[in-house]
């Protein structure tokens, strides 16, 4: 996909609204961590989109991007940073659920996981909510170049049946170091929209 236009809508979420869904959607979930801004970037084709920090849950709100004046990218926040207040990791619940239970948006969903590891019992939790909402999902293993690619297969064969996902479930090994991923990733998201 040629990207032509990038525009920063805000950051939105619980117990704020968030904007009208007047366009189609691509919302990103994954662990503090996962290399989701990274993956953004890499995607978009442009390095400070989004903000690459080395201190993870710095994301605390929604972000939504405006791609081509045609569709919304969206930055969830990453979930499994033990060092916030109670409080604060329960308003980012509150904001998961608020997005995820609009109906009214027109979402595909994809799902970073750190493919040098096996899944966490937070990344089953998260997987088993975007299943449950019936929209098209993607995995995307990230950081996959830091794994021999004599493993990665097995590795992530593994992981899908820990994650245990229905077989129609987009699987896109990722790095944003070499760019692995990008171009799959893109055919997953235009094949939902019946590009």
């Amino acid at each position: 996909m040629q990207i032509r236009s990038v525009e920063f809508m805000g950051s939105f979420g619980y117990p704020e609204p968030l904007p009208d869904a007047r366009y189609r959607e691509i919302a990103l979930f994954g662990r503090s961590n996962v290399g989701k801004s990274s993956l953004i970037n890499t995607i978009l084709g442009r390095g400070g989109v989004a903000r690459v920090s080395k201190t993870p849950g710095k994301t605390r709100a929604a972000n939504f991007f405006l791609i081509n004046a045609d569709f919304v990218l969206v930055d969830m926040p990453g979930y499994g940073y033990a060092k916030l207040p109670k409080a604060e990791i329960e308003r980012l619940r509150r904001l998961r659920e608020q997005y995820l239970e609009a109906r009214d948006r027109q979402n595909s969903l994809v799902q970073l996981i750190d493919a040098r590891h096996a899944p966490t019992d937070l990344d089953v939790e998260s997987v088993d909510g975007l299943l449950a909402t019936d929209r098209p999902l993607c995995l995307v293993f990230t950081k996959s170049d830091k794994v021999p690619k004599s493993s990665l297969r097995q590795s992530i064969a593994k992981a899908l049946k820990h994650l245990d996902v229905p077989t129609d479930t987009g699987v896109v090994p990722f790095s944003s170091v070499n760019g692995t991923g990008k171009r799959e990733l893109w055919a997953w998201i235009e094949t939902r929209w019946g590009a």
